[in-house]
């Protein structure tokens, strides 16, 4: 959401703005809305007035034993018309609302333009390419030659994009998440929240997830959203708070299930486990002053950075062009980690984290607020967020940069106190 003072001000920066999303002109939609809506609200609030002073008349005239019927008539028309107001001005302000909530936050001035991902900006990389002597096999392979990832069961009962990790594979995956909370609250100042899995529209919409986007999310029969990100629960924490300046940032981690109906994925990674209905994934969220969240986004993605470093994966960064960033980003970093076994054998990067800061456009929508004691009123927060990480995708991509060509998987170091012990996964572990 915007500010429409900002807009009426400024509309060709607006404007302009939204050209960088290749977006058309709709300053001058959004101006027309306001108009009528501060309109019929004048008009509304003139009514009051004149009725208030009439009411004082009446009461005068009939102190005075004189007629007031006159002033009594004007007043019961000026209730109707001044009804008739309110429901215009409520009319002319849901429209407006409804247009604004439409609309993609508006990029950086650091954000480079550009069509798609083909656009993105390197901005570095880490770590030595996993290199083998024997033919590398995607993680699909591996899991089911090892006998403990399972998708033809679970298509069975829940049909397709589901998986079923048994065995060392699925407590490799539960090491994944627990090594990634505790770095993330120990090292990195998060606090650590387990949040619902079902949210209200209200919690969809604060973060932009609603009314766009419905078509991604899968819904309850009785009104609750299944959250696609943990970013949903962990940003409305300060929903329709006023938080005090000195309680800034305030950073939440948690480590959830995750569910997208992924409406525009058809045929895309439909064998393994890149892209499927119901993941697990850490989530990372920060609540800053506006000052700080550009700080605080180079931070964030530091610390979703950290996680591949410990783990001795290979990752680039990139920035997001204009036409790659999500609804809510001004600003995106996405982290894509090494996978070998991609393009049959040759490799590839794939995206395993996402970090954006959002400004103020998701607090406005939650009416998230701080005060300061040196300033009169309050502010809107900042909010960012970021996957710190995908545990899903960072199993694919051990077993596909740990694979022994005997098809047993080297478990990293850092998680090995996690599981038991296990250095090596093997088909009988």
């Amino acid at each position: 959401m915007f500010d429409i003072k900002l807009i009426r001000e400024e509309p060709e920066i607006f404007d302009t703005a939204l050209k960088r999303r290749k977006l058309e002109p709709q300053s001058s939609t959004l101006i027309e809305a306001d108009t009528k809506r501060r309109e019929q609200e004048t008009r509304a609030q003139l009514l009051q007035t004149r009725r208030n002073k009439l009411s004082n008349e009446i009461g005068k005239l009939k102190a005075a034993g004189k007629d007031a019927s006159q002033a009594i008539k004007e007043v019961a028309n000026s209730k109707e018309k001044q009804a008739a107001a309110e429901e215009g001005a409520k009319l002319a302000s849901d429209e407006l609302n409804r247009l604004m909530a439409g609309i993609p936050n508006i990029p950086l001035p650091d954000v480079p333009d550009g069509l798609d991902a083909e656009d993105n900006v390197e901005i570095r990389k880490w770590g030595d390419l996993t290199s083998f002597d024997f033919s590398v096999k995607e993680h699909f392979d591996i899991g089911e030659a090892l006998g403990m990832m399972d998708f033809q069961t679970a298509a069975k009962m829940s049909g397709s994009r589901f998986c079923i990790l048994s065995g060392s594979l699925a407590r490799l995956e539960r090491a994944l998440g627990a090594f990634m909370l505790d770095l993330h609250t120990t090292e990195h100042g998060y606090t650590e929240i387990n949040p619902p899995a079902l949210v209200r529209d209200n919690a969809a919409f604060g973060t932009g997830q609603l009314p766009k986007f419905k078509e991604d999310l899968f819904r309850t029969e009785n009104g609750y959203w299944l959250i696609p990100t943990a970013e949903v629960p962990l940003t409305n924490i300060v929903s329709g708070e006023i938080l005090d300046e000195v309680d800034l940032p305030q950073r939440y981690t948690a480590m959830t299930s995750c569910f997208r109906s992924e409406a525009g994925a058809a045929g895309k990674d439909t064998r393994g486990m890149l892209r499927q209905h119901q993941f697990t994934k850490v989530e990372l969220v920060s609540i800053t002053h506006p000052d700080a969240s550009s700080i605080e986004l180079e931070r964030i993605t530091n610390c979703a950075e950290e996680v591949l470093k410990r783990l001795g994966l290979p990752y680039k960064t990139v920035l997001l062009a204009t036409g790659d960033m999500g609804f809510s980003a001004s600003k995106t970093y996405d982290i894509e980690v090494w996978l070998p076994g991609q393009n049959g054998g040759q490799g590839n990067y794939r995206e395993i984290s996402s970090c954006s800061t959002c400004g103020d456009f998701q607090a406005r929508r939650m009416k998230a607020r701080y005060r300061s004691k040196h300033q009169k009123g309050t502010r809107f927060v900042h909010t960012l967020n970021g996957s710190g990480i995908a545990v899903g995708r960072t199993l694919i991509a051990i077993l596909e940069n740990y694979q022994k060509e005997d098809g047993s998987v080297e478990v990293p170091e850092v998680l090995q106190k996690y599981m038991g012990g296990l250095d090596v996964i093997r088909k009988d572990t």
